[in-house]
């Protein structure tokens, strides 16, 4: 058998970025902490960061003094706004990527264009792009196009973990209505990257296993493309692995979401090849 991990797996720098602030945070603050929503979509992490005393909450806390770190995804700016008003301190984790989309979105509507952003309405990243351009829509696919004032020209943005083929359809669908479209390249490599290593993977085993929060859209994509070459198993860690799934002799492939920690998937290679009875070792590389 053999266990390969793929060449870009697991957290990216955004995410890596701020479980670091969260750390310097809890050393160092001296009153309670808190992230505004799940600091980023990996469940067993939030839960981790619980057990510590640091705990989600969903809008800005009442009492002052209490730290409150910015999620990953970002927020719109009224949210922040308001987090300073109650005499919160603020810890922003915003992924210096998101906050470029974010930057990029309000450009265009100061430029007088109407702001499309190519992601999915409700997410928590896209919800704090829209918040910085009133009137922006979010878009996946050309048929959302209705919306959009027919004629006007439009500043086309990108959720960070989308696909560049799926920002140049919406552009392509937005020329064809005879929009004049200014794009900003807004997608994180980072989401390219793992695509194409999970991609190469599972075309040369039998079988990958894909790490990460179900909550995570980018890992969810990451099982949906290793699923189109070989059988695929999503889990949020160690524990969902069913011994039923491997066999001796079985090449398995193995990659995360961007927001997967390093440890994480340690812990799920060591769990795999002791399932196949290897003792938790075997020719494999933790990601870099």
């Amino acid at each position: 058998m053999s266990l390969e991990v793929a060449d870009k797996a697991g957290a990216c720098f955004g995410v890596e970025r701020a479980l670091a602030m969260v750390e310097r945070t809890i050393d160092s603050a001296t009153g309670p902490v808190a992230t505004l929503g799940p600091l980023i979509h990996n469940p067993e992490v939030v839960a981790r960061l619980a057990k510590r005393g640091v705990h989600a909450v969903d809008v800005p806390p009442e009492a002052p003094g209490t730290t409150l770190i910015i999620r990953s995804h970002g927020v719109a700016p009224e949210v922040l706004d308001r987090a300073l008003e109650r005499g919160n301190l603020v810890v922003d984790a915003t992924c210096p990527y998101v906050k470029q989309a974010q930057r990029a979105a309000r450009d265009h509507l100061l430029a007088g264009r109407q702001v499309v952003v190519v992601g999915e309405a409700g997410h928590p990243e896209v919800e704090g792009i829209l918040a910085n351009a009133p009137g922006a829509r979010a878009v996946v696919e050309p048929g959302d196009l209705d919306a959009v004032e027919p004629g006007v020209p439009v500043g086309l943005v990108a959720q960070t973990t989308q696909t560049p083929e799926r920002l140049e359809r919406i552009a392509e669908a937005l020329r064809a209505q005879g929009h004049e479209v200014v794009v900003s390249h807004t997608i994180c490599a980072a989401t390219k990257q793992r695509q194409e290593a999970a991609v190469d993977l599972a075309k040369r085993v039998d079988a990958m296993v894909i790490i990460g929060g179900r909550n995570s859209a980018n890992t969810s994509r990451l099982a949906e493309l290793s699923a189109e070459h070989c059988t695929t198993y999503h889990v949020e860690g160690a524990d969902e692995l069913d011994p039923r799934w491997f066999k001796a002799g079985m090449n398995i492939g193995v990659s995360a979401g961007a927001s997967t920690p390093k440890a994480q998937i340690e812990d799920v290679c060591a769990a795999v090849l002791d399932l196949l009875g290897e003792g938790g070792e075997g020719p494999w590389q933790s990601p870099s």
